[in-house]
């Protein structure tokens, strides 16, 4: 197991997601983040069936950073309940581990 996570959040469109990309970047929250866009979600909310076209961010973090990257996705993100996830990285090339950790704060 490792300390790496994989963190995941999606955005209105690839203008918001690059900008979120750049401010978790920038601070060292992330060392990557891959942006794919045209992503379909369906959702519930507030009890109705949603859908629309969304730019999926993939967040190449470490475990003690989450709080203050969650607390920055969140404070920038213009839904009012944007999807956070950690995915624990149980395993992985160890010359790219390290590079996460040289890339990060």
């Amino acid at each position: 197991m490792t300390d790496k996570i994989l963190v995941l959040t999606t955005c209105a469109g690839p203008d918001e997601a690059e900008a979120l990309a750049r401010r978790v970047l920038e601070r060292r929250l992330a060392a990557c983040v891959n942006l794919i866009p045209a992503v379909r979600s369906i959702y519930h909310w507030r009890g109705q069936l949603e859908e629309g076209a969304e730019t999926l961010l993939l967040i190449k973090s470490r475990r003690d950073l989450f709080e203050q990257l969650r607390a920055e996705i969140e404070r920038h993100h213009s839904y009012e309940v944007p999807e956070v996830l950690a995915l624990a990285v149980t395993d992985g090339s160890r010359a790219y581990l390290d590079w996460l950790d040289h890339e990060l704060k």
